[in-house]
């Protein structure tokens, strides 16, 4: 079963500095059909303005995944991290307990595109933590690469929660695959481009919730660069 969440039926909300939209119901917007899927959370696609961005704001028992597509972005927070976010790099904030960071766009003339992602852990009150990696392009050309994981297999980082994250950058024709156990659920996010998930056809920001299906199928019919969760 594959539950498709097109890109323009997702929220959406101009602040200015802010141009931002969320997949699930985040702030001011509320949708009772689409609060989450599984232990996914938020999944929201920002774009801050040059000079601009979140001032220190707390967070608590969540896990919080940041990619930027373009532009940078400045991590500060209460652990004593201080941190730019750049294009291929991938960042994971546990928020554990609670704790206090901020976010800002540190150029005078170029926008920052990124995704922001929440998701459950599987256990509260755990101690905070930071991590921030680069992982090589070429990992990831025309296959999944694992970016966040339970068990940092394969050098990726750690999450706490039974959930595995996967970036690909697929040449126009090119394939992957993933199986998926029964029990299993798995989440596809379009970043750029478009694809077909098992024959479905996906654009640039386009999400779909997959359950009951043997495997996942995504084969870019544009050049393309995909988010792929899976989950409990």
């Amino acid at each position: 079963m594959i539950r498709i969440r097109k890109a323009e039926d997702r929220g959406h909300f101009d602040h200015g500095w802010l141009n931002t939209f969320h997949t699930f119901s985040f702030g001011g917007y509320q949708d009772p059909y689409n609060m989450s899927f599984r232990t996914l959370r938020v999944m929201n696609e920002d774009r801050v303005a040059p000079g601009q961005g979140f001032g220190k704001h707390p967070h608590r028992d969540m896990e919080i995944v940041t990619y930027v597509l373009s532009g940078a972005l400045e991590h500060q927070d209460s652990m004593g991290n201080g941190e730019t976010l750049r294009p291929g790099e991938f960042q994971r904030m546990s928020a554990g307990k609670g704790i206090l960071h901020s976010e800002f766009n540190p150029s005078s003339d170029e926008p920052v595109h990124l995704y922001q992602i929440w998701l459950y852990p599987a256990e509260k009150g755990i101690e905070p933590s930071y991590e921030q990696k680069s992982f090589p392009v070429e990992d990831r050309q025309n296959r999944l690469q694992l970016v966040a994981s339970p068990d940092a297999a394969d050098g990726s980082l750690r999450i706490h929660q039974d959930a595995r994250i996967y970036l690909a950058e697929l040449a126009s024709g090119a394939a992957v695959e993933h199986p998926l156990p029964d029990e299993r659920h798995a989440w596809l996010q379009v970043l750029r481009g478009a694809v077909e998930l098992n024959g479905k056809p996906l654009g640039t920001s386009d999400g779909a919730a997959i359950s009951f299906e043997p495997t996942v199928q995504i084969t870019a019919t544009n050049d393309a660069e995909i988010m792929l969760f899976e989950m409990n």
